[in-house]
């Protein structure tokens, strides 16, 4: 069985890293599988990039000439739009070349149009990482015109101008004539998916993120603070995100404001903020705060989770994001909201802990309970690095997709 793993990239950014993943735990099980590219950043000759200079090129070019377009749209929800609009030539490479099935992953950025997709020949699996495959040119949002339709009269108050995102779920409901086998990392978004105008009668499969369990572990926590030069005595949480403080959706604010409830009854934590550079002005949170930037190799941010006494995932939405897999990978708890797919990877009060959604008072809670007491530390520690294991590991998730594979094929014939 021979796969084509579509992917903008094999490294930037977290769907990227985890195709890549997914791709190399099939590759550890003995599936043929072969990793396509607009941007080819490891090292790896499974990975294949554009090869000659036109193609090189347009995929450089291509990214360029839509901003205009998704400018016409003024909307206050400022994730990423893509209203994938031109063509590939990678279609035609995909129809003619040997793979048995095309398993799609992130291809927005004018990798794929919305109309390739709908002219792939082969039997496609499509792995979603946010929820852009349902909705219109949002990746992310927070009303419900995926759920009821993009409606003339339903365009939320935040939006005005072009609806981009009509306009594209409308192209999506054209081309997209047969359903497509669809993978959701995560409880959350299936039920999404299950529930969206476009998705409603297609199939929709949970399969987990994948992650190298034998590369992912511990390290000494002593040593692991001294190499990166951060406090050796001191409780430390960790927060991460791309662009830090930035992203509403990370949920920075709910985090600060959690930190203003510990004011003066816990004292001692310092915090570590990655995924950002120190600012020119940091502000005054009450605590210590140290800035590590952007941290990409797997060496570093093992370190970094390891020294960390928990991790904090305070966002808004996501849908099962690597940091809090990798964080549990290397026993390290996690402390999210109950919301999204971040129940999916909290265990509550086992490997770390879920606080009712958006309430700062209880992330307070959770972050006390987590790191106050050194025996229930270790054994949330303990049970983080067992469920990562069990549920996230190569071995665990690679033959989850191969029957969902051979079940497509067969269904086929």
């Amino acid at each position: 069985m021979k796969i084509s793993t579509i992917s903008i990239s094999d490294a930037n950014g977290g769907a990227a890293r985890a195709a890549y993943r997914i791709h190399h735990a099939l590759r550890s099980k003995g599936i043929d599988s072969t990793m396509l590219v607009n941007y080819a950043v490891n090292d790896d000759w499974t990975v294949k990039g554009p090869l000659s200079k036109r193609e090189k090129l347009f995929t450089k070019i291509k990214p360029r000439l839509v901003p205009p377009l998704v400018k016409t749209l003024k909307t206050k929800n400022l994730v990423i739009h893509s209203p994938s609009i031109l063509p590939s030539s990678l279609v035609k490479t995909l129809n003619q070349n040997d793979s048995d099935l095309i398993h799609l992953h992130w291809v927005q950025n004018e990798m794929l149009s919305i109309a390739d997709i709908g002219l792939i020949r082969k039997p496609v699996v499509w792995t979603l990482h946010d929820m852009w495959g349902f909705c219109g040119a949002e990746h992310y949002t927070e009303d419900f015109r995926w759920r009821d339709g993009y409606l003339t009269n339903n365009r939320p108050d935040y939006e005005s101008g072009f609806d981009l995102n009509r306009w594209t779920a409308l192209r999506k409901l054209k081309h997209w004539k047969q359903p497509i086998n669809i993978v959701s990392p995560s409880n959350w978004l299936a039920d999404c998916a299950k529930n969206s105008i476009l998705m409603k009668d297609w199939s929709v499969t949970v399969i987990p993120n994948a992650i190298d369990t034998n590369i992912w572990q511990p390290v000494n926590k002593a040593i692991a603070r001294k190499l990166l030069q951060l406090p050796v005595n001191v409780p430390l949480i960790l927060f991460g995100a791309m662009g830090g403080s930035k992203d509403p959706r990370k949920g920075f604010d709910l985090l600060k404001s959690a930190l203003n409830h510990l004011r003066g009854q816990f004292t001692g934590i310092e915090i570590v903020v990655f995924g950002q550079s120190p600012p020119k002005s940091p502000e005054n949170i009450g605590f210590p705060v140290h800035y590590t930037g952007h941290m990409f190799d797997e060496v570093s941010l093992r370190l970094l989770y390891s020294a960390s006494d928990v991790l904090i995932i305070p966002s808004r939405q996501d849908n099962l994001p690597n940091t809090g897999i990798e964080a549990h990978a290397c026993g390290t708890p996690v402390i999210a909201f109950d919301t999204c797919g971040l129940s999916d990877i909290v265990t509550h009060r086992q490997t770390g802990y879920l606080a009712k959604a958006f309430d700062t008072e209880d992330l307070a809670v959770g972050i006390q309970w987590v790191i106050e007491d050194a025996e229930r530390h270790s054994m949330l520690s303990s049970m983080s690095r067992k469920k990562a294991v069990s549920q996230w590991s190569c071995e665990i998730v690679a033959p989850q997709y191969n029957s969902l594979y051979q079940s497509v094929l067969n269904s086929k014939i």
